[in-house]
């Protein structure tokens, strides 16, 4: 099994007329995954590489059957691709591109949470979703990741995402989907989504979950973790040496008034069950280990 997206999903590329978008939305479709239509307004009508333009979201997904979409627009375009998206039906939204401004984050997820609540938001600023051997919706390198389970992945960091794929597959680890959600202060899809997806999913036997500093995420992961979850966790928590009151990398990664520190996320994800690393080259390891006692 896997979660969120799989072979089936039928996926729309909002910006595969522009240079990214066309680069990844063929790269993705040249993977596996269904890459049904492209959508501009101004090229509809013409196709890239055989995908068909479409003028809107509504019209590709009438044509196509599309549950998905992926956004390669350009940052002041985003909360209108968002809500386009989501007025057409669309069920799961990647928005890979950084840079969108937080007061459109914003106002985008809570009018999509509170108008079509059965509709997910994966990013801004993240690397997508990849269920290996079936579906890669982003830029997540494809030829690193090792179908067939048992590891279910989430992180709030793309690079580090890419390490953990990287690192399970040398191991001969395979992974169930992995999940890049963003670092960016108004994510959509959550940690606690995928960690709930996860024990859900029979074929996801543990989970790795990499976390930054700054916000509360990870301890309500911890929360949910100690609470709900029966399946091992593997963590690790970015930024252990930042200071206080500077932004790190993320525009989401920011630590103060000594809240949001990586030794508070750590201890409160140990505190709940989780095997907690302290450096990323540990991961891969640290989980063989897990899956030894499974």
């Amino acid at each position: 099994m896997s979660i969120f997206v799989n072979k089936d999903t039928k996926v729309i590329y909002q910006g595969l007329t522009g240079s990214q978008g066309r680069f990844h939305g063929l790269r993705n479709r040249d993977y596996g995954t269904q890459v049904v239509a492209g959508t501009n307004p101004k090229k509809a009508g013409e196709s890239v590489d055989g995908i068909p333009i479409f003028a809107s979201v509504e019209q590709a997904k009438k044509e196509t059957g599309a549950t998905a979409s992926c956004i390669f627009i350009p940052a002041p375009g985003v909360k209108g691709a968002v809500l386009e998206a989501a007025n057409a039906g669309i069920e799961f939204i990647v928005v890979i591109t950084e840079g969108v401004p937080s007061h459109d984050e914003a106002q985008f997820y809570n009018e999509v949470k509170t108008n079509f609540p059965d509709t997910f938001i994966l990013g801004p600023n993240c690397p997508g979703i990849i269920t290996p051997g079936e579906c890669n919706i982003g830029i997540i390198p494809g030829q690193i990741a090792l179908p067939g389970g048992p590891v279910g992945v989430v992180s709030r960091s793309g690079t580090l995402t890419y390490q953990a794929v990287h690192e399970l597959s040398q191991r001969g680890i395979g992974q169930t989907t992995c999940v890049g959600i963003g670092g960016d202060p108004v994510p959509g899809v959550s940690h606690i989504d995928c960690l709930e997806r996860f024990e859900a999913d029979d074929e996801t036997k543990a989970v790795i979950m990499i976390g930054e500093i700054g916000g509360s995420a990870e301890e309500d992961a911890a929360e949910f973790i100690a609470n709900k979850m029966t399946k091992p966790v593997v963590a690790y928590v970015a930024g252990v040496t930042a200071p206080a009151g500077k932004k790190m990398g993320h525009a989401g990664a920011i630590i103060s008034g000594g809240k949001g520190t990586a030794q508070g996320k750590m201890e409160a994800l140990q505190a709940a069950g989780a095997t907690v690393v302290l450096n990323p080259t540990e991961i891969g390891e640290a989980m063989a280990g897990v899956l030894e006692n499974i």
